[in-house]
C-alpha cells in the first residue's frame, strides 16, 4: 500500500507506541496500516485546514491512498494480525452488485449477497427486482495465492423465485437454509424467506405481514443465539427510495417465532433502524440507526448515525435499557457484525469501522467509499463495497451465526 510521507512517519511511530503500550516486542504492524494517535488531533487550532463539514468526507488526516488499514488503538492489531492486507476480489464498475444481505455458507465456502434496491447504479426500483449473487471463496483463495495484487473473480447470479422481491438482509445458515428478509417492491409485500443454498434455490416464505398489515421494507435480520427466534428491522427506506408505497407502520424492530407464528414488536423510537446483531450469549443486542440518511429526502446530519445497545430481557426476549454504543463519524452505520473477541464491526461511509466491547473506536478498514456490509469467512473479512468486493486477511474470527 502507498502512504504519504506523514503516513509513513506515523506508521513508524505506531510501531514504537504499540510495543511500548503492550510490552510485546514481537508485535508487528501490518504493511498497510497507518496509526492515528487521537492525542495528535484532540486540538487542531483555528488555522486547521482540513475541517470536515460533511459526514460524507472520511477522516484521513495522513492523506493515505486507500485502501488501507487505519489504527486508532494498538488493540486493533489483535484484530488485524501482523500481515493483514486489503485486496480487491471482485469488481463490476457501473453496477452496485455488492451491497446487502451477506450470508456465508461454510460447507460450500460460498458467500451470498445482494445488490442495492435503489440508486442509479442499482438497476432496480418500483418496476425491477434486485439481484442476489454469490462468490466462491475457494476460487478467491486460489487466485490470491497466485498474485500479490488484486483479482477479479466471476460473481454468479442466483436465480431466485419471484416471491423474493428486493432482498436486503440475510443471515444463517438457518437449519441449513439461507435466511433472507426482503424490502418488498411496489405492492408486493416485504417478507421473511428461507432459501435452499443449492440449485434450484427453492424458497419458503415464513412471514409477509403483521396481522394483516404489510411491513414497510424489511432491512436486516439475525437469530437470537441458542434459539430459533428471528429478529428483524423495518425502516421506511423502500418508500424513501421510491420502490414501496407510503409506510403504514412505525419504524421498529420485531421478534418472530416460526414455530408458533407469533410476531411482535420489541423495540421502537428509531428514525431508520437498520443493522442488527447479538452477542454470542444472546444477552445483548445492537441496532444501527441510519436516520441521517433520508433517501429521497436527502441527508440530515443532525439525525442519528448511531449504534444503540440493549439488554435482551431473559423472559420476554424484548429489548430494554437502551444506551448509545457508538456514534459514526463518517457516513452512517448499516450492517453490523461481531467477532469472538467482542469487537463490533459496522459498514459506514468510507469502509468498515471497528469498536471494542466498550464502544471505543479502535480501527477502520478504509476504502474511501460506502461499504454497507461485511461478513467473516474462512479466508478473512469480506467487505461489500457497492461496485467492488474486498477481502481483508485478518486474524479475528466472526461469531457463529448459524441456527441448527
Amino acid at each position: 500500500m502507498k502512504k504519504s510521507a506523514a503516513g509513513a512517519i506515523l506508521a513508524v511511530a505506531f510501531a514504537t507506541v504499540s510495543k511500548a503500550s503492550t510490552g510485546n516486542s514481537n508485535l508487528t504492524v501490518p504493511p498497510g496500516a497507518v496509526y492515528i494517535d487521537p492525542l495528535m488531533y484532540d486540538v487542531v487550532g483555528a488555522s486547521y485546514t482540513k475541517w470536515r463539514n460533511l459526514s460524507s468526507v472520511g477522516f484521513n488526516p495522513t492523506n493515505t491512498v486507500p485502501p488501507f488499514i487505519q489504527v486508532f488503538d494498538p488493540s486493533f492489531l489483535e484484530v488485524t494480525g501482523p500481515s493483514a492486507t486489503i485486496r480487491q476480489i471482485a469488481s463490476n464498475p457501473g453496477f452496485s452488485f455488492a451491497h446487502e444481505a451477506p450470508i456465508y455458507v461454510p460447507d460450500l465456502n460460498v458467500l451470498f449477497f445482494s445488490n442495492t434496491g435503489s440508486g442509479p447504479l442499482s438497476y432496480s426500483g418500483w418496476y425491477n427486482n434486485s439481484v442476489v449473487s454469490m462468490i466462491n471463496m475457494t476460487e478467491v483463495d486460489m487466485a490470491l495465492a497466485s498474485t500479490t495484487g488484486d483479482v477479479n473473480i466471476q460473481v454468479e447470479t442466483v436465480n431466485l423465485p419471484d416471491t423474493l422481491q428486493m432482498v436486503n438482509g440475510g443471515t444463517g445458515p438457518y437449519k441449513g437454509d439461507l435466511l433472507f428478509v426482503t424490502s418488498g417492491r411496489a405492492l408486493l409485500p416485504p417478507s421473511v424467506v428461507l432459501v435452499n443454498p443449492n440449485p434450484p434455490y427453492n424458497a419458503t416464505v415464513l412471514l409477509d405481514n403483521f396481522l394483516g398489515r404489510q411491513f414497510n421494507s424489511l432491512n436486516d435480520v439475525k437469530i437470537l443465539p441458542g434459539t430459533d427466534i428471528i429478529y428483524f428491522t423495518d425502516p421506511s427506506y423502500g418508500y424513501l427510495s421510491g420502490f414501496r408505497p407510503e409506510p403504514m407502520l412505525p419504524s421498529q424492530v420485531y421478534r418472530f417465532d416460526p414455530s408458533t407464528g407469533q410476531v411482535r414488536m420489541v423495540a421502537d423510537q428509531f428514525v431508520h433502524p437498520n443493522g442488527i446483531a447479538f452477542t454470542p450469549d444472546g444477552t445483548t443486542a445492537f441496532i444501527t440507526d441510519s436516520g441521517m440518511g433520508g433517501g429521497s429526502l436527502g441527508t440530515n446530519q443532525t439525525l442519528p448515525s448511531t449504534i444503540y445497545q440493549y439488554d435482551v430481557d431473559p423472559l420476554m426476549q424484548s429489548f430494554k435499557n437502551r444506551r448509545v454504543f457508538a456514534y459514526i463519524d463518517s457516513g452512517l452505520p448499516d450492517g453490523i457484525q461481531l467477532d469472538t473477541m467482542g469487537n463490533v464491526y459496522s459498514g459506514c461511509g468510507e469502509g468498515t469501522h471497528v469498536w471494542n466491547a466498550q464502544g471505543t473506536l479502535i480501527g477502520k478498514f478504509y476504502l474511501n467509499s460506502t461499504s454497507a456490509q461485511m461478513m467473516f469467512t474462512k479466508s478473512g473479512l469480506v467487505i461489500l463495497n457497492e461496485e467492488a468486493m474486498y477481502l481483508v486477511n485478518i486474524q479475528a474470527q466472526g461469531i457463529d451465526l448459524a441456527a441448527s
